[in-house]
């Protein structure tokens, strides 16, 4: 770490990633031998699973309920058996299985034999996701993207695929770089993933595959008609986390919301379910090498921006140790905060400061996503712009990685074309005029700001060591995390949680480990 402008001390800093290595194990203990159905069904898509059944069931859910608690063994073991059984191509099996075929009654091979058809499917996936971190390198590349960040990132919610096109490619020529369209109210509680182009969604828009297809396309079209490669992001949480990455790394998206407790917190998904998926979703994410969004900033929501900031700075770390053991590197995690305190507080814009610049400092080589005031926006169209103004200088002053920018009518309305040009706008002025603040400035000794971030630093590390002692899920259950109570086998998707059998098969996920280190 670089010299501290808030004179934090680097013990206190290594002692909090101490305790999240601590608190992270039993975890993983737990994550190594257990699979979910979701795991099991991206890797099917992985390996090339896909298509819908007559009743719009997707093949790899299909596949998975025929096999019922089979899945122990490995989706996978009964997909390339089918394929060499009946000796067809992956094209023609998803046809058959759409149509009524019951793969899991289909008599297992040779094992070495399902084991070297199963590389040959894992060395195609490889290759086509391999392939488009190549093109997405050589585009950053080409069009000589501009380094000091923050990356300004707007976002679409119509519901329908093609006009969210038409507002995502207006929103790149206003100057966004990065796209993020939003999933339609609910999908994080679907345990499927529903199929091909969606016109009507709520809220937002369906997350399938196809969807991310169009507005891939529609990106790059943009991206090269204005000579900048604009990222798209999607939502990798919720019941179909794994699958929702996978699908993403086929069709070369940027950047995933992908945190490690949003969903048991947020949307009552069982706890032990989406930590086994979270750190599958995250292995796919770090192998397509893209950048994931971590979910701090709704804490806020619930709890004090001021009094429980250590909450926050306690999740990221813990999100990055989750995140590194899942073999995704810094550069790649997007740790969440927010511009959340009470306008009301006196010096709240020191206190914002102060936490912007910590987690800056404590994780220097991450992209940062910050997100601007929401909870305090009122409908005063001028305060808000003022309010998002003040957030924006922030950003820029603390070298934030990923500026998530706010809206002036936040509170009234979906944003409207010239509502994200205003936004854009109010950021490249501050962001133009503060360029080089962050390094001219010096922060004062024992001054508010480095008393502020030095304090909720020790509070962090209190939480944490109360963390460690009673265990990440009872922490949970004990509602430590934004003040909200999950039950440890309560909530959605614990059905779908399996232990492992000793014989356990799944060729991505092997692939994967020694691709990213994890296994030699």
């Amino acid at each position: 770490m670089t010299q501290s402008k808030l004179n934090l001390d680097k013990d206190k800093i290594s002692r909090a990633r101490e305790l999240s290595k601590q608190i992270t194990r039993p975890v993983n203990d737990y994550i190594e031998k257990h699979t979910t159905v979701a795991i099991e069904r991206a890797t099917l898509r992985m390996l090339g699973a896909d298509g819908v059944t007559a009743d719009d069931v997707p093949v790899p859910n299909a596949i998975v309920s025929a096999l019922g608690d089979n899945i122990q063994y490995g989706a996978s073991t009964y997909y390339v058996n089918a394929l060499l059984r009946k000796n067809m191509t992956v094209e023609q099996l998803n046809g058959a299985i759409a149509n009524g075929l019951d793969i899991s009654q289909l008599e297992l091979t040779d094992m070495e034999l399902i084991r070297q058809k199963a590389e040959e499917l894992v060395a195609a996936f490889a290759h086509r996701v391999k392939g488009n971190v190549a093109y997405r390198t050589s585009k950053v590349t080409e069009y000589k993207e501009k380094e000091n960040a923050p990356l300004l990132y707007l976002i679409v919610a119509t519901g329908n695929i093609f006009e969210d096109v038409k507002q995502a490619q207006a929103a790149a020529r206003q100057g966004a770089d990065i796209i993020a369209v939003i999933r339609t109210t609910g999908q994080s509680l679907l345990d499927f993933v529903p199929y091909g182009a969606t016109t009507e969604g709520f809220g937002g828009t369906y997350a399938t595959q196809e969807n991310f297809k169009i507005m891939r396309k529609a990106l790059d079209e943009v991206g090269n008609e204005i000579g900048k490669y604009i990222r798209l992001v999607n939502y990798c949480s919720g019941l179909c986390m794994p699958e929702i990455a996978a699908m993403g790394a086929i069709e070369r998206l940027d950047m995933m919301l992908n945190d490690s407790m949003y969903g048991v917190l947020f949307r009552d998904i069982n706890m032990y379910r989406t930590f086994v998926d979270q750190k599958f979703s995250r292995m796919i994410n770090a192998f397509a090498e893209i950048v994931i969004n971590s979910g701090e900033d709704n804490y806020l929501t619930t709890s004090d921006a001021y009094e429980k900031a250590y909450t926050v700075t306690a999740s990221q770390f813990i999100n990055e140790q989750f995140a590194y053991d899942s073999g995704l590197p810094a550069k790649l995690m997007g740790l969440g905060h927010a511009f959340e305190m009470n306008p009301q507080i006196e010096n709240g814009f020191l206190y914002e400061m102060a936490q912007a610049q910590m987690a800056r400092e404590i994780f220097p080589e991450a992209p940062l996503k910050y997100m601007p005031p929401t909870k305090y926006m009122t409908g005063d169209v001028f305060k808000g712009y003022i309010m998002n103004a003040m957030f924006n200088f922030i950003a820029k002053s603390t070298n934030q990685g990923i500026l998530l920018l706010g809206m002036l009518t936040e509170a009234i309305h979906t944003p409207f074309m010239q509502d994200r040009f205003l936004a854009v706008e109010n950021a490249r002025y501050i962001l133009n005029n503060t360029k080089d603040f962050a390094n001219d400035i010096e922060f004062k000794k024992d001054g508010i700001m480095q008393t502020r971030a030095q304090n909720v630093l020790d509070e962090t590390i209190e939480f944490l060591e109360q963390i460690n002692e009673k265990g990440l899920f009872d922490s949970i259950e004990q509602k430590l995390f934004a003040e909200v109570s999950r039950p440890k086998h309560g909530g959605k998707g614990f059905d779908g949680v399996k232990e492992k059998a000793d014989n356990y098969f799944n060729p991505v996920y092997d692939y994967l480990e020694v691709e990213l280190g994890l296994k030699k």
